[in-house]
């Protein structure tokens, strides 16, 4: 019977449209949460009844076509869409949003699975976890300040009590002017006549981290032909107190001279002059190169017009570091900086891509399993397996469109209700025939 079919047809568009409504539902409840991936339901028709087959052509006869009669829909896909979702920006640099395809990767009681939720912190041990979850993101640990090569993944760990090693001054780079108008004076250790003598000073450090401030003294030896100073440098005697100071211990001493257009004339940087002194408290002596600049240059000291003032511009020593923050870089490199102002790459995070992400399996909170149509992982830095980014202090929102969502609403709830209208409508069918009888 023809409304037999027909009551069929309705009743598998109504669990169609529900199953469509079901994901619609699923989309705008997920609307917020981070790094979703929309969902969309494709139908296809279930399969037709064949009345008459056709036939082909004959002699005196055309031919003719079949006759068939589709019996309803079935759900073909419920396919995940792997559009790319808003980025919002954060005050925690943990957070971190993927720009471009691929997943990062996280082990969960011990299985690995894939997510782009980026809602990430460090736990009491380090570890570097999804906020919600518990899942410990995974990559690279640095070796020696190295990311080591292979696609290997590990848990990312920082421990938050690494520090910086001590690094003992070896060069001290010196920048200022000494005035061409000073008088000339050859005893350093006298300060007279006024301006005859130009102080600076530098802080050093040695190999187990103790900072020391050095003291540079210069005085003009000589106007003609060239302008000449003489230095030395001296460091405070250990043994020295406020009750009973104790002269300077010199360190080292040498001469400079300039151009007649006030520029660098010797020594060359090449073979710089050195410091030397022995801390006597267990650490390595320490010998530093003095650079005043490059000869015929105008890069460190010169000798014109004007003040005398000479300070250290650059060393290149620095005491111990305790871990003050991360950054995380676009390729997802993870740098400790630490308080003595040094950086050290302490890991890298990891990303995955495959050759169909549509055939990833969602699991809860937001992750997805591979399966036997994803592919398998191909896991390394982003850029590397793919153009995607890592940033830092960023979130990747969901990608449902909420109008798009509402409008196959409608259009979901308008299919339910035709189809409905087919079912009572074939229930009327019926009715007429059961009178019949009457």
């Amino acid at each position: 019977m023809g409304f037999l079919r027909a009551l069929s047809s309705g009743v598998s568009g109504l669990k169609g449209h529900q199953t469509m409504m079901d994901v619609i539902g699923n989309n705008i409840s997920n609307i917020n949460t981070i790094g979703f991936k929309s969902g969309r339901v494709t139908f296809s028709e279930a399969f037709a009844q064949t009345l008459r087959n056709s036939n082909l052509p004959q002699a005196q006869l055309g031919g003719t076509n079949p006759q068939q009669v589709g019996l309803g829909i079935s759900v073909n896909t419920i396919d995940t869409q792997f559009s790319q979702g808003n980025i919002e920006n954060t005050s925690n640099v943990t957070d971190l949003a993927l720009q471009g395809n691929g997943f990062f990767i996280v082990k969960q009681n011990g299985k690995q699975l894939y997510t782009r939720s980026g809602n990430f912190t460090l736990d009491a041990d380090g570890k570097l976890v999804n906020s919600g979850s518990g899942a410990i993101v995974q990559g690279k640990l640095a070796v020696n300040g190295e990311i080591p090569s292979g696609n290997n993944t590990v848990d990312i760990i920082i421990p938050t009590d690494i520090k910086s090693p001590a690094k003992a001054t070896t060069d001290i780079k010196f920048s200022g002017n000494l005035s061409a108008s000073a008088p000339i004076n050859t005893d350093l250790a006298n300060s007279l006549p006024a301006g005859s003598t130009t102080t600076g000073s530098a802080v050093v450090y040695d190999s187990l981290g103790n900072k020391f401030t050095i003291t540079i003294k210069y005085a003009k030896t000589a106007d003609s032909p060239n302008q000449a100073w003489t230095w030395e440098a001296t460091r405070p005697d250990p043994a020295s107190t406020t009750s009973a100071p104790l002269p300077p211990i010199p360190i080292g001493t040498g001469d400079v001279s300039f151009n007649t257009d006030g520029s660098l004339l010797t020594p060359d940087p090449a073979t710089p002059p050195q410091l030397t002194f022995d801390p006597a408290n267990g650490a390595d002596p320490l010998t530093i190169d003095v650079n005043f600049g490059d000869v015929g240059k105008f890069t460190g000291l010169t000798a014109s017009q004007g003040l005398s003032t000479v300070a250290a511009k650059e060393t290149n020593g620095y005491g111990l570091g305790s871990l003050n923050n991360i950054s995380i870089e676009t390729d997802g490199t993870i740098r400790g900086i630490f308080t003595n102002g040094t950086l050290q790459t302490l890991g890298q995070v990891m990303i995955a891509d495959f050759t169909n992400p549509g055939g990833l399996t969602r699991v809860t909170g937001s992750m997805y399993d591979f399966s036997g149509n994803s592919g398998v992982a191909q896991v390394g830095a982003a850029g590397s397996v793919n153009s995607s980014q890592v940033l830092s202090n960023s979130l990747e929102q969901s990608n449902v469109d909420l109008a798009e969502e509402f409008t196959k609403m409608i259009i979901a709830q308008r299919g339910f209700q035709a189809n409905a209208k087919v079912i009572t409508s074939s229930d009327e069918f019926m009715q007429e025939i059961v009178n019949i009888k009457r």
